[in-house]
């Protein structure tokens, strides 16, 4: 992705983010009364932020990966316009859905940015499902943490509606791994590059 659509894309999806943010922490609604919007205000600018800055720092001269940031910050900017439209209380199975497409997005944007790397397929795969997995975990501590301790209508169902979640989320992580690991396989193919003939070579002899 060029930077003539990859900059204006990732600059709208994350100002969107932060602005949706903002509105749920400070809006007044009932539909983000008890979401954690306070906690989501201060971690989602800095989750959304920090690939630029860690570019920017570390990273100076090397073409910007807009796709893998567009990835990265798509799935802030699903959860947040989620609780917008308030489609977490109107359909039952969005929460479901969104933690698949959610860690999806996620682990394909990590896979992106391993992608510029020299890593085997299998071990570029073996740190997507690793980043998936990890982050699976810190986000459910982060729910029960934010909104669900001491929440009594929510802890009833809380247990399986983890499980679920966390299972969603893998799913996700195991399938944009997949996608890793064939991507990288299959990165000479696509840059027309020849791969060499299996087999012992044909050597031509004399008549």
């Amino acid at each position: 992705m060029g930077r003539r659509i990859g900059l204006p894309l990732v600059v709208v999806l994350k100002a969107t983010t932060i602005g949706l943010t903002a509105l749920g922490a400070f809006g007044g609604l009932e539909r983000f009364e008890e979401k954690g919007f306070g906690w989501r205000l201060l971690w989602y600018p800095i989750a959304v932020l920090a690939l630029p800055v860690i570019w920017r720092l570390a990273a100076k001269g090397r073409p910007y990966p807009y796709l893998a940031d567009a990835l990265l910050t798509l799935p802030f900017l699903i959860d947040v316009l989620g609780n917008v439209v308030d489609f977490y209380d109107k359909i039952g199975w969005w929460d479901d859905v969104n933690h698949f497409a959610n860690w999806l997005f996620l682990c394909l944007g990590a896979g992106a940015l391993l992608m510029r790397t020299r890593l085997e397929p299998l071990l570029a795969a073996g740190l997507v499902i690793a980043f998936g997995s990890t982050l699976v975990i810190l986000w459910e501590l982060g729910e029960y943490l934010t909104f669900l301790r001491g929440n009594e209508a929510e802890l009833p169902t809380a247990y399986r509606d983890t499980v679920a979640d966390m299972t969603f989320g893998l799913t996700g992580t195991l399938i944009a791994a997949a996608v890793t690991w064939y991507a990288i396989v299959h990165r000479g193919d696509a840059a027309g590059q020849q791969v060499p003939p299996s087999g012992p070579p044909i050597v031509a002899r004399p008549v």
